[in-house]
């Protein structure tokens, strides 16, 4: 059998339950049922070996009635999969009665065990992670040579789909990991980009914006599309508010903050929770608008629990998931137009249209208009001339350390 055929995972802690995107996979499925109906055989499995000298059945095709189904374990000593995988037993057996060993196993006459074709499943890197098998209650002397090769590739198309999710999984418990290191916030830092009047040039207030290590081979939002993953967006989310108050007293008087938060995470009340712990501030609540809404209503009501704590604002106003009637049910103090409508707005009719619709529906509800992502003179000409109130974006700054921040809202309000 080869030196490759001993190359074991190593078993330092129980084997983790495999994914239901695996163990449900409907092209294992169709896979074994495949083997099934080309060799005329009742049953077809795939088992992985696991701690404890054990093996487990994960996936089983057969229309037996079976007190063994996925899930079940067993010694793999007692399995033929694990004796072929050592070289004791032919991958190939057309009548296990031909072989003494099979005959001191009880799995041979409690099925009973006719004929038996059977593949060790390898991962790409040589380790054996199970096997792949089908198994008949009679002999079979026309099974041959032919048969194992195709019950091979279909083997192979099995160990595909296996160490896809595998894959899956570690990438998963990465993600778990590095975010979870961040929700102690010692890994999390604050930066401001302040928004400024287009009429004045005068700072109104900062948004803050949060930056994580690795900045420039992960981004924010990596981060948190990682802890949406792994169940951790609103855990993730909290931090980074919290580490975003802690920073509010950089800023100066009659300025205000905004702080980042989903639709979701609104939702569940640990927002208004924390804000009622606080000492009051000049705080606003930007609602990120890149997700859908799934229960409208209750958004609603916990922003208007959390307007005795802050000011809300709506972001990516244009591009995002809210509609109009959704922005006027909200009642915001300030909307914040996507920085898509703002690219290029100099030179194109109906980004101006929209500019304009929006001023006009600021004004009517009586909002505060933010224009994000003006990066040149051209485009806070054009916004200022469409009566937008306010800018942010890298012609005025770029994102800040707290302390710069603070430096640059100073020096603007002494020039003032």
């Amino acid at each position: 059998m080869g030196h490759a055929a001993q190359i074991l995972p190593e078993f330092e802690a129980p084997a983790p339950p495999l994914a239901d995107e695996l163990v449900n996979d409907p092209a294992i499925e169709r896979i074994l049922g495949s083997v099934r109906g080309h060799l005329g055989v009742e049953i077809a499995f795939v088992a992985r070996y696991i701690e404890g000298e054990q093996r487990e059945l994960t996936h089983v095709s057969t229309d037996l009635d079976l007190p063994m189904g996925p899930g079940y374990r067993n010694p793999r000593d007692e399995g033929y999969c694990w004796h072929i995988l050592n070289g004791r037993l032919p991958e190939l057996i057309q009548d296990a009665a031909d072989h003494p060993l099979t005959e001191t196993m009880e799995i041979t006459h409690f099925l009973p065990v006719g004929c038996h074709i059977n593949t060790p499943l390898r991962l790409s890197d040589g380790t054996v992670w199970g096997s792949f098998c089908a198994l008949g209650r009679n002999p079979d002397r026309t099974m041959n040579e032919r048969d194992l090769d195709i019950l091979k590739s279909f083997a192979s198309l099995a160990a595909e789909r296996i160490e896809s999710s595998l894959e899956h999984d570690v990438l998963t418990y990465e993600a778990r990991k590095r975010v979870e290191s961040m929700l102690d916030g010692h890994g999390v830092s604050t930066f401001q980009q302040p928004i400024v009047s287009l009429g004045s040039g005068d700072p109104v207030g900062v948004e803050c914006l949060s930056r994580f290590p690795d900045l420039t081979k992960r981004g924010p939002e990596a981060w948190f599309e990682d802890a949406e993953l792994v169940g951790l967006g609103k855990e993730l989310e909290m931090t980074a508010v919290r580490c975003a108050l802690d920073t509010l007293g950089h800023i100066p008087d009659g300025l205000y903050a905004t702080i980042n938060v989903s639709p979701q995470t609104v939702a569940t009340g640990a927002l208004r929770e924390l804000l009622e712990s606080v000492e009051p501030g000049n705080i606003v609540v930007e609602i990120t608008e890149h997700c859908q809404v799934d229960d409208f209503d209750e958004l609603a009501r916990e922003i208007a629990a959390l307007k005795a704590h802050a000011k809300i604002a709506i972001d990516d106003v244009g591009t995002g998931y809210a509609g109009l009637r959704h922005i006027v049910d909200l009642q915001p103090d300030i909307l914040k137009m996507d920085m898509v409508l703002t690219r290029g707005i100099e030179a194109d009719p109906a980004r101006k249209a929209m500019t304009a619709a929006l001023v006009q529906l600021a004004h009517e509800i009586g909002c505060t208009l933010v224009a994000e992502g003006i990066e040149t003179e051209h485009e806070a000409r054009v916004m200022r001339k469409l009566g937008v109130d306010c800018g942010q974006g890298y012609l005025f700054s770029r994102p800040l350390p707290v302390v710069a921040a603070q430096q640059y809202l100073m020096e603007h309000a002494a020039k003032g």
